[in-house]
């Protein structure tokens, strides 16, 4: 099983982090690696998303249950897709005035060995960027601050 953490303290809220994170029907818009994500369901605390990761010839998509707590944490649980096993976390605290340390902590094991072969450097590569990902995110939609 892989485990990964990724933290970084940005100057923006948490609401505005957790915004960012939660719209999974945006990820496509801006991660070069993701093809299509959709939001499938939602309710009020969670949302049931699939993303679509396309790197050359690979081609593949996963769908979670998000558990949300608002500005707080997004709980990630895997339906389906090429895992056995997929869970993780974002977090986001506030840290002095508008700003935050948002983190996320992931752990992950794919169904099988041709899979991972196929596909794990490729989703770990993918994975470890995310927090920065959605940093310049929010530079972009919010305006960069320092």
């Amino acid at each position: 099983m892989t485990l990964l953490h990724r933290e970084a303290l940005v100057p923006y809220t948490p609401n505005e982090m957790f915004t960012l994170v939660s719209a999974v029907e945006d990820y496509h818009q801006f991660l070069p690696w993701c093809s299509d994500s959709k939001r499938l369901a939602q309710g009020e605390d969670e949302i049931k998303a699939t993303v679509t990761i396309s790197k050359g010839a690979l081609k593949k998509s996963f769908t979670t249950r998000n558990l949300l707590q608002q500005d707080k944490m997004i709980e990630m649980r895997l339906l389906d897709g090429p895992f056995k096993h997929l869970h993780g976390f974002w977090r986001f605290e506030p840290v002095g005035e508008g700003g935050c340390k948002i983190s996320l902590d992931l752990e992950f094991q794919f169904s099988n060995k041709l899979i991972e072969l196929a596909i794990g450097p490729v989703f770990t590569g993918i994975a470890g960027e995310l927090v920065q990902s959605f940093h310049k995110r929010a530079e972009d939609v919010y305006g960069r601050r320092i």
